[in-house]
């Protein structure tokens, strides 16, 4: 593989189709290698956008929009990091030779929509996942219900991070659960999965590696397991690695391994599921960094982010892990543009820690803006650290800041 220079007829060129806190990461690893990266998002300022070569604001579920832009930039490769894409475009895109989709756009097409790779993973491999049905209205979910038993899951089939996703405990909230799911999902679809919901001992991502070896031959790695734990969908913390049997272990990663073997091309995937004792399922997959995976920034040596940029380049990857360490987020606490953060000295303080604030333009109450990640000797000193050092950190609108900053004025002894 050869990298040319950025801003030259010879750069090897990378277009991101998403340019939040994990694309932005991308961007980073892509640089450090000596890449030219075209970012593109939704809105403008972008935390990728903040340090690409280029940056673009388009609508990227417009079809038009995302060829024209992939013909004017003529990246060599096509990132996508996140859902929302005019996905049968980028297939068109990679039939027409205009660039490489990553992993390929199968694969996007395949992992957009829960319905294709659900059917993929347990009705063509045949690995254990929970018992599903799809309802095109909430007048169908009552049945599909009574088959599964409550409580049961209802998710868009079109979304990520668990947006749109809730767990029904009984006939009375199925109203409620498809307007969240028909307002919240990523793309306007009209269609539900309700899922069995399966009583396991944890979640894990297990982050999974398509590379090439010197021969030029596919190559599949894994990291070391990540554990999570989830909020309304929203993961708020993790850690690597998530203790397993050796059984679970193995069953994980032959999952892991089918299906992202199946979906094909190359970089990272984060391969989602659920484990009780030696038993494991498939939940679901991501063709791209996970948000769960932030820790390796921390506990390996090449990150998820790396990994994905080695791989992509068809560069070796190394998913060696060099430490305990676990991640916590930081929400916005606050709906306003232009937050402060405050007292990040305060939690830098906390030994064997680390902070990445993302710089999103506009926060809101459960928006996530930063991370806090720390390591130590084993996973549960480590989570300790991340919680503290996220704790310390206070996200503060800049009015407030501004009033709290400015010293009292002494008039007749009040404060003005």
């Amino acid at each position: 593989m050869q990298i040319g220079t950025p801003l030259s007829p010879g750069a090897t060129r990378v277009m991101l189709l998403g340019a939040g806190e994990l694309g932005k990461e991308v961007i980073i690893a892509f640089q450090r290698l000596g890449v030219e990266v075209i970012a593109v998002d939704r809105y403008p300022n972008a935390p990728g956008h903040q340090l690409a070569h280029r940056f673009h604001v388009i609508d990227m579920t417009d079809a038009r929009a995302v060829r024209s832009l992939v013909e004017i930039e003529k990246p060599q490769f096509v990132v996508p990091e996140i859902e929302a894409i005019a996905t049968d475009e980028l297939k068109r895109i990679e039939e027409d030779g205009l660039a490489v989709v990553i992993p390929t756009a199968r694969a996007t097409q395949l992992t957009m929509n829960r319905e294709g790779i659900r059917r993929l993973v347990a009705e063509e491999l045949r690995l254990p996942t929970s018992r599903y049905a799809f309802a095109d209205s909430a007048d169908e979910i009552p049945a599909a219900a009574r088959a599964l038993g409550y409580p049961c899951v209802v998710k868009p089939i079109m979304s990520s991070s668990g947006k749109g996703q809730s767990v029904l405990a009984g006939p009375e909230a199925i109203d409620k659960a498809w307007a969240y799911a028909m307002t919240a999902g990523r793309v306007k679809s009209g269609r539900v999965i309700v899922e069995e919901h399966i009583r396991f001992d944890y979640e894990i991502t297990l982050l999974t590696v398509r590379s090439v070896d010197a021969s030029g031959a596919s190559l599949t790695s894994f990291c070391e397991p990540v554990g999570h734990v989830q909020i309304k969908g929203d993961y708020v913390e993790s850690w690597q690695p998530q203790p397993m049997t050796d059984t679970a272990r193995t069953r994980a990663r032959e999952i892991a391994g089918k299906v992202t073997g199946r979906l094909g091309g190359r970089g990272i995937f984060g391969v989602e599921l659920f484990v009780k004792g030696d038993q494991v399922w498939f939940s679901e997959v991501s063709p791209r960094p996970h948000d769960t995976g932030m820790v390796t920034m921390i506990t390996q040596a090449q990150s998820e982010f790396d990994l994905h940029a080695r791989a992509i380049l068809g560069l070796p990857v190394s998913t060696e892990m060099r430490s305990p360490g676990a991640s916590a987020v930081i929400y916005g606490g606050t709906d306003a543009k232009g937050i402060v953060f405050e007292d990040v000295d305060d939690a830098l303080r906390v030994p064997r820690t680390d902070l990445r604030l993302f710089g999103k333009p506009e926060a809101f109450t459960r928006r996530r803006m930063g991370v806090a990640l720390a390591y130590g000797p084993d996973i549960a000193d480590a989570r300790n650290r991340a919680k503290l050092c996220a704790s310390k950190v206070r996200p503060m609108a800049p009015e407030v800041w501004r009033l709290a900053a400015e010293p009292a004025i002494e008039t007749g002894g009040i404060p003005k």
